[in-house]
């Protein structure tokens, strides 16, 4: 996924469909909500809590996505472009932490 792709995906869509961006204090609530949830499946489907069968439905891959879509929407509407911030952070991991994970004996 190109990111810059992804950001005029995004706002072409808020343009048309949306009307306006949410402002950035609900967008972080809608963030926050989504990542809730993200967690309450991971939490249920693939921890130790029971799934609710009302939950065995939920799409992980939708919730995700909305996530995705809120972020976008986040870097849209304060100017960041996130392909350049996502390769710059890649490129730090990667100098950074080159070997640290090999060299970690908990995860041998």
């Amino acid at each position: 996924m190109n990111l810059n792709n992804a950001q005029q995906e995004v706002d072409n869509w808020i343009k048309e469909h949306g009307v306006r961006y949410f402002n950035e204090l609900t967008n972080m609530a809608q963030l926050t909500e989504e990542v809730g949830e993200v967690a309450r499946i991971i939490a249920r489907r693939y921890g130790e809590q029971s799934e609710k069968e009302s939950d065995k439905d939920k799409d992980l891959g939708e919730e995700l996505s909305d996530v995705v879509f809120v972020v976008l929407c986040l870097a849209n509407q304060t100017g960041i472009n996130l392909q350049e911030a996502f390769d710059k952070k890649m490129a730090l991991k990667t100098q950074r932490d080159k070997t640290r994970h090999k060299d970690n004996e908990k995860l041998k």
